[in-house]
């Protein structure tokens, strides 16, 4: 294959982050091969620890300039290498780092611990390459790669009932939802000739015979996003799943699996679909997502109010976040002046969000392994006998509600702001109301750890879990830091909206 078809002869470069985490995926299965019955843990949790950092220092030399030049497509136009793509692979290896710091103590007791490393790099590759999706056949292959492993991931703790049971609902509507949106994929095919997003847009523009086909096969392609993300009404599977799987999995599933998911909505809807065009033919997808949004918002935050158990809160304000990032393709309209921004603050809230919601099921993980229990009620007192953690998840918290703590509330801000600037006024006031109800169970938790008693006296701390400490600590330092440093970031966001709706 010639080189200019690949993308130059920088094309390694360009997917430098997604080969690192396959050459590292592969690597833990010769070292699990060698000795399959080992319990050396330091040795494939190295090698995973090694591969995911490499993987995020190149992301972020790509990302700020330190490579070949942006804007490349690759393989016939069938990925792109641009500020969206290197972004939100920041996102995914920043995570998948985190989740691989702390589940070194929670796997501690567990057997199959090659296996977990293994298909934890392998989701994330297939993440990785969802962002740098250009087609839509890419993107079901990107999508299914990423799937099938976290399956897996969310049904690890065999032993579990609730894990199991979970992880056979996420594979079942996983399934579900993969058809609706192939089947989607065909119509749109069918209707313009072309799974290119670029040549489909083209084809929009000057304008399709089949506006019915082409409509139903969008309406198909929303649905089957919705489930990925987990918006209302799709989001069924994710509380018992996320409850169920191990934390540190359900912080990886439900923050870099729901970040690359909207990128692939982004970049689908803003280049296949223009808005403009679509409207003419009488199919408004903005509309749609705006019904998605508000839902999720509400009922999202709505359910996590009632929950008694901290895991499953965290699932449902997982769900309402979904709803915060809808109003970023809600928001925009058609030769809108500030449609980069409102993109521009999804993304730099999906940013913000992959630190605070997995650190946030880091801190819970941290509980598991304690074995602390599981409702509000268990974590009373905590505060005083693991402070430093304790401290750390309250800024996590207060953070995710859009309190001035951290990055989360300029991501708010930009996101409500940039919706008010484009005239849906309405989206921000019902975000805002929404970010109001979830400081309620945010603080149930905050209020157990650091205010109530513990009924029985007190829990039985077994060690210091370093790994998970340590992952807790960075989630909340550089969500704190983005509170003060968030302009490189969301100079970033900018230029990747930009260049997606420009």
């Amino acid at each position: 294959m010639a080189l200019d078809t690949l993308g130059g002869e920088d094309w390694f470069l360009h997917l430098a982050p997604a080969l690192v985490m396959i050459a590292t995926a592969l690597a833990l299965f010769g070292v699990d091969a060698l000795d399959p019955d080992s319990t050396n843990h330091r040795a494939v949790f190295g090698v995973t620890l090694a591969g995911t950092l490499a993987a995020l220092g190149s992301a972020i030399a790509l990302l700020f300039g330190m490579g070949p030049e942006l804007g490349t497509t690759l393989f016939s136009d069938q990925l792109v290498a641009d500020e969206a793509s290197l972004l939100f692979t920041l996102i995914v290896t920043s995570v998948t780092s985190l989740v691989v710091l702390g589940s070194y103590d929670y796997l501690e007791d567990l057997p199959d611990k090659g296996e977990f490393y293994s298909l934890l790099l392998l989701a994330a590759t297939g993440m990785v390459l969802m962002a740098h999706a250009n087609s839509l056949a890419t993107v079901f292959v990107a999508l299914e790669l990423a799937s099938l492993p976290s399956y897996a991931l969310v049904s690890f703790l065999t032993d579990n009932r609730g894990s199991v049971e979970g992880g056979l609902k996420y594979f079942l509507i996983g399934a579900l939802s993969s058809a609706v949106f192939v089947y989607g994929i065909s119509l749109v095919y069918a209707a313009t000739g072309s799974l290119l997003l670029s040549d489909v847009g083209t084809a929009v523009t000057e304008g399709v015979d089949q506006t019915g086909v082409l409509g139903l096969g969008v309406l198909l392609m929303v649905a089957g996003f919705g489930f990925k993300i987990a918006s209302v009404p799709f989001h069924f599977w994710a509380p018992d799943a996320y409850e169920g799987a191990p934390a540190p999995i359900s912080g990886f599933v439900s923050s870099a699996s729901k970040a690359a998911g909207f990128l692939i909505a982004f970049r689908v809807f803003t280049t296949a679909f223009p808005l403009g065009a679509m409207q003419d033919a009488g199919i408004d997808w903005v509309f749609v997502f705006g019904v998605l949004a508000v839902l999720t918002m509400l009922l999202g935050n709505l359910a996590a109010a009632t929950q008694d158990e901290v895991k499953r809160m965290l699932a449902y304000s997982s769900i309402a976040h979904a709803g915060y990032v809808l109003i970023a393709l809600a928001a925009l309209k058609s030769g809108g002046a500030h449609n980069d921004w409102v993109l521009a603050g999804g993304m730099l809230h999906l940013f913000v969000y992959g630190f605070m919601n997995t650190g946030a099921f880091l801190f819970v993980a941290l509980a598991e392994h304690w074995d602390v229990g599981r409702t509000f009620e268990d974590y009373a007192g905590l505060g005083e006998e693991a402070p430093v953690a304790s401290a750390a998840v309250t800024v996590l918290l207060f953070s995710l509600a859009g309190l001035p703590v951290g990055g989360g509330f300029w991501s708010k801000f930009m996101l409500f702001g940039g919706a008010i600037q484009n005239g849906f006024w309405w989206f921000a006031a019902i975000g805002l109301a929404a970010s109001a109800l979830s400081l309620f169970y945010y603080w149930r938790l905050i209020r157990a750890l650091w205010i109530d008693q513990p009924t029985d006296g007190g829990h039985e701390l077994d060690g210091t879990p370093t790994g998970l400490y340590v992952a807790v600590l960075v989630a909340a330092l550089v969500t704190v830091g983005l509170l003060v440093g968030v302009g490189p970031v969301a100079e970033v966001a900018f230029d990747a909206a930009g260049n997606l709706v420009g």
